[in-house]
This record gives C-alpha cells, sequence and structure tokens, in this order.
C-alpha cells in the first residue's frame, strides 16, 4: 500500500509540495493538469513540468486525478470520437512520464456536489454537508441563479467554467440520455481506450457517484455494487478499474462497503481508494466526518483490514477532510485533517499487517 494526498497545483492550492512531504508516510501525490480545456490532449511537456515539480520536493506524481471525460462521450455525440482519440493520445503522453493510474468519472454535467460546504459541527470545525431534500427542490432553470448568489452555500464543484457558462444548452443535450444510454456509452469509452491502456501500462479507476443517486434529473451509473459489477464486467480488461471510495458509496447506507471492498480488491480490480468517512444523520442528509471510525458511520478499521486481506497494493489517500484549527482555503481540502487522515491510515494499516503476521 502507497499513501498519497491530493494536489491542486501552485496556482490553486494553498497547501504546499513542501508541507505534503512532511506528512509522515507521505510520499506520492495525486496531481492533474488544470490549464487545458476539456477533451484536448494533455502536452507532454506540461505534464514533464508538473512531475518534476513534484519531483523536486521529494515526492512522485504516478497518479492523475482526472482527465476528465467531455460530455459529448457521455452523451453519445458523433463528435465523440475526437475526443475519444485525444484522450487516447493524452494516456500515451501521461505515460511517458510513468503515470501509471487515472482516477476518472462518469457524472453527467456535474462532478461531487455538496448543499453546505461550511457545515459547523459542534466542535467548531467546518465540513461538507450533503441534504437531498436541498438538491431535488432546485430545478435545472434555477440551478445556475442558485449557484452563483451571493453567499450562496450550495457548490458545484469540480466544474470547468465552460459548462457553467451553457448550462441550460448542456441540459438540452442530456435530454434522452437514461441510464441504458449512459451506461452503454460508458462502455463505449471503455472500448475505445482499453487498448491503449494495456500498450502503455496504465490503469483506468473510474470513481463513484458521489452522491450516490441521480441529480436533477439526470442518470447516475456508478453508484453502488451492481453498478460497479457491470463495469468492470463489460470490458474485461486488467486496465479497466475501480477507485474505491469509501466515502461516495457509504453515503448510501444500502451500501456495505465492506463487502464491495472484499469482492472488487479481491479481484485485483482496485488501483486507488479513497478512504473516508461520513456521518450519517436522517433520510438523505450526510457529513463529512473526521476519519476515525467513532466519529463517523463507517467502520474504517474494518474496512482498511478487509483492503489488507484483499491483497490490496495500491494507492491510498485520505480524502475530504474538515477544516480546522482555523485554517482557511479549499473546502475539504486544507492540509490539517487529511494530514490527520493519512496518519490514522497509516496507523491502522500498520496495526492490520502485523497483526497478520504475529
Amino acid at each position: 500500500m502507497r499513501m498519497s494526498f491530493r494536489w491542486f497545483g501552485p496556482q490553486d492550492d494553498p497547501v504546499s509540495l513542501e508541507y505534503i512531504r512532511q506528512i509522515p508516510g507521505v510520499r506520492d501525490v495525486v496531481g492533474a493538469l488544470y490549464d487545458v480545456p476539456v477533451g484536448e490532449v494533455w502536452p507532454v511537456d506540461k505534464i514533464a513540468a508538473l512531475k518534476k515539480q513534484v519531483h523536486d520536493a521529494g515526492l512522485t506524481l504516478e497518479i492523475i486525478e482526472s482527465v476528465n471525460i467531455h460530455d459529448d462521450i457521455k452523451i453519445g455525440l458523433p463528435s465523440r470520437d475526437r475526443y475519444i482519440d485525444n484522450y487516447r493520445q493524452t494516456l500515451r503522453n501521461l505515460a511517458e512520464v510513468d503515470v501509471s493510474v487515472i482516477c476518472y468519472n462518469f457524472m453527467p454535467v456535474f462532478d461531487w456536489l455538496r448543499t453546505d460546504l461550511w457545515y459547523e459541527l459542534p466542535d467548531g470545525s467546518k465540513t461538507m454537508q450533503y441534504d437531498r431534500s436541498i438538491s431535488e427542490s432546485i430545478t435545472p432553470e434555477s440551478l445556475l441563479a442558485q449557484y452563483s448568489a451571493e453567499g450562496s452555500r450550495f457548490t458545484l464543484p469540480g466544474w470547468e467554467p465552460e459548462r457553467l457558462a451553457d448550462l441550460k444548452t448542456l441540459f438540452a443535450k442530456y435530454d434522452g440520455v437514461d441510464a441504458d444510454v449512459l451506461r452503454q456509452n460508458l462502455k463505449y469509452f471503455l472500448e475505445g481506450i482499453m487498448p491503449v491502456c494495456e500498450e502503455v501500462g496504465i490503469s483506468m479507476a473510474i470513481h463513484p457517484d458521489d452522491p450516490p443517486h441521480p441529480l436533477f434529473g439526470l442518470p447516475r451509473v456508478v453508484s453502488n455494487r451492481d453498478d460497479l459489477r457491470w463495469i468492470v464486467d463489460a470490458v474485461d480488461s486488467p486496465s479497466n478499474g475501480l477507485t474505491l471510495c469509501t466515502g461516495s458509496l457509504g453515503a448510501n447506507p444500502a451500501n456495505n462497503v465492506v463487502d464491495i471492498v472484499r469482492e472488487f480488491a479481491g479481484e485485483g480490480r482496485v488501483p486507488f481508494a479513497h478512504i473516508r468517512n461520513i456521518r450519517w444523520q436522517d433520510e438523505g442528509r450526510f457529513y463529512e466526518s473526521a476519519h476515525l471510525s467513532e466519529e463517523g458511520s463507517l467502520d474504517l478499521f474494518d474496512i482498511v483490514r478487509t483492503f489488507h486481506e484483499s491483497g490490496f497494493d495500491g494507492f491510498i489517500r485520505p480524502d475530504h477532510g474538515r477544516m480546522i484549527w482555523g485554517e482557511t482555503g479549499r473546502a475539504g481540502y486544507g492540509l490539517f485533517d487529511r494530514a490527520l487522515g493519512a496518519s490514522y491510515l497509516n496507523g491502522l494499516w500498520e496495526a492490520v499487517d502485523k497483526g497478520s503476521r504475529a
């Protein structure tokens, strides 16, 4: 197991590589290019420059999160073939600098979503919360206004500006795309890139939907065990894998995260894992808790033990953290609580590993 830490680059991340280097047990950075338009080829020189910056700080860069997928691929428009060609070339370029894992998602229009970025917990820390009743009260027509309103606590993270600017048109393009159509378009994409992935030695690791249910009338197809089973079976390749995110899957109490880890990590289908905890509130509401098992609704000890028992040898990173000790910056991606999370997960892994050899 290799512990990693996400970094958003020198322009957009107040957490420096020097600080990341000081977290015990963390030697791998999860990075990306953020100035290349979605669907265009990532230039080798830009990738190499990012790699060098990370390497010069005493860290490694083998995981990219993520090479975003153009909506035309998800919709199934004729233009998708051009974007898939570009994706294949990006894979080749990433392989030139020894990237081995790409985390990506296939969520229509939206990346992960929370209804409150600054939900205050009783101890005074701030965290991210999701309330399904709020998201369901917002129509596509009112979405942009709600997002843009001054002081709004509603958020659509991970968005490219060009998508926000043309939201109404983008929704219209998805008309007629139901779950079955979206699955077939995902299969078409995977069939198109898997030969290159196998050729250059890159594992694709799809991230679960977050939250794991349809949003604003748009389908989602990576929300539960059956969805994951369909994906790995639809294109049977050692390069077709999963980013097993415990918080995304665990946001639905019906998902047995331990059983999901046992099944897919046991099959060698998980090159990358996001391990975080969440606290269920009432129906349809949860918030991001501290990583400790006693703080959330997921038993991270049991989850880590199951990863270990399954022979997992991929990358792990602590995921969304609280904002603690007065830290400000990118919600969910502060230094302090994620560093605590990395140390906690490393401690769990060491305990399980030594216990298995006792």
